[in-house]
This record gives structure tokens, C-alpha cells and sequence, in this order.
């Protein structure tokens, strides 16, 4: 899409950093600290409210720890990503595991699959436009069982203005500023690599807009928060939610 017919706020020069073999070392020695453990604390409970199977496709895997999360809970799940430096070190790490490498915009490697379940847990954190979210969970819906849900997981706008026990943001307050669908920078703490990250923040207004232009429907949106017994030093968490996690399911046809 060229400059002159691009949405407003959209981003014209988004890259995805974690298609970087360095970036891609360090995120694949994560597995669920800190911040990050409040992300995934919730989704054993979700998936059973909502899971009718146990076919799952993990999309945006990165580095395969969400894909060998869910293979822990008992699904036979496959993981795919656009980037090949980020599956090198998923199957290093996991050489029993599925992972594919997609096309950008596309689910092709699996695209004559059927799920139970879609993860996508960080993915749209970094796709810059609305008109390529709605092409990609298009084709996610489409890969959908009947009963079949996408859990959705994403950071809160809230997530790029505060400090966290894994992230810090004091250095760039213009996050504040920032429009939908605008870059934002954030500092991962957890890693060796102190490289500011950038991602497109996104508003739940436009995350729910998205949804509706994918013919998707809200089943449940949750918000995760610290907890003391979590046994974490919580800084923000407790709080404030830096992530947001969507359960959706085809909607009906109209």
C-alpha cells in the first residue's frame, strides 16, 4: 500500500525486529518470567472454558515456547512464523516439534489444516496495519473447526506507558502520544539484549473493529493482573493489565 492511500496513523517503515538472528537467540532463552508469567498464567483456564480439541496451531511462534506450552497441556500443536532466524531456534529447542515458516499475510503452510484452537500470543503486537490484521485473521478463521475458538493476546496500550518487573518504558514517554496503529518502543528486561523494541500499538477499539471486518465475534476478553501469591515482585502488574487476551469464534452467518 503506497503513502498516498495508506489509513491514517498507520506505519509506513514497521519492521519486525524479531526477524533478527541476535534478537532471536536472546527471546528463545525466555520461557515465562516476570511480566510474562501473567500472560500465560490465565490460559489453562480459558482453553477449557472455551476448547472443544486438541488440534491447535500456534501462529507467530517465534521462538516455540507457546508451542511447547501447548504440547504441556495435552494438544498437538504446530507452530508457524514469517521468521526463519526465530524457527531455527524453535527447533533446536524442541526437535520433536512441528514449526513451519509462512509467507507474510498468509497461513499457507497449513492452510488445508482444520484447529480447535488458534494461539496467536504477541503476534499482532507487530503487524502495522488494520488491512493486514483483518487478511490474517481471515485466514485464521478459515482454518477454524466448527467449535473451534482463537485466543488472541496482545499488549494493552497501558503496557507501553508504565514500568514492569520485565519491561521498561521511562525512556521514551512519547509513547504516550502515540496513535493507534503508530510505533511504539519498549525495553525488554529479561533478555541480554537491551535493544529498545519497536511495536504498533494498538486501541481495543480497533482491536474489536478488526475482529468485525474478520468475521469474528468476542466470546470472552480477559484481563490479567497480578496477584501476591503469584510470587512476583510485581512493580505495575497488580494494578495495571499489560496484556489483553481475546477468545473469538466464527460469528454467525448473517
Amino acid at each position: 500500500m503506497t503513502a498516498e492511500n495508506q489509513e491514517p496513523g498507520m506505519n509506513q517503515d514497521f519492521e519486525n525486529v524479531y526477524d533478527d538472528r541476535t534478537r532471536a537467540e536472546s527471546y528463545a532463552s525466555l520461557d515465562f518470567p516476570g511480566t510474562y508469567f501473567l500472560a500465560f498464567r490465565d490460559l489453562p483456564e480459558i482453553f477449557q472454558r472455551h476448547g472443544s480439541g486438541f488440534r491447535a496451531l500456534d501462529f507467530g511462534c517465534g521462538a516455540g515456547r507457546s508451542t511447547r506450552f501447548l504440547r504441556r497441556l495435552g494438544f498437538e500443536a504446530i507452530g508457524v512464523d514469517i521468521s526463519e532466524p526465530m524457527l531455527v531456534q524453535a527447533r533446536q529447542k524442541d526437535p520433536q516439534g512441528d514449526y513451519r515458516q509462512v509467507r507474510d499475510g498468509t497461513l499457507d503452510a497449513v492452510e488445508d489444516l482444520s484447529f480447535d484452537l488458534i494461539l496467536s500470543a504477541f503476534t499482532f503486537d507487530n503487524i502495522p496495519t488494520l488491512e493486514k490484521k483483518v487478511q490474517i485473521l481471515q485466514a485464521a478463521k478459515a482454518l477454524l473447526s466448527p467449535k473451534g475458538c482463537l485466543v488472541n493476546l496482545v499488549s494493552t496500550p497501558q503496557i507501553y506507558w508504565h514500568e514492569w518487573l520485565s519491561f521498561s518504558t521511562r525512556d521514551f514517554p512519547e509513547n504516550r502520544q502515540a496513535k493507534s496503529q503508530e510505533k511504539v518502543k519498549i525495553i525488554m528486561l529479561d533478555v541480554d539484549d537491551r535493544r529498545p523494541v519497536e511495536d504498533v500499538l494498538w486501541t481495543e477499539e480497533d482491536h474489536l473493529r478488526a475482529y468485525q471486518q474478520s468475521g469474528l465475534q468476542l466470546v470472552e476478553r480477559h484481563l490479567p493482573l497480578g496477584r501476591k501469591e503469584d510470587g512476583w515482585d510485581w512493580v505495575s502488574e497488580t494494578e495495571v493489565a499489560p496484556w489483553a487476551i481475546y477468545v473469538l469464534a466464527k460469528a454467525p452467518a448473517s
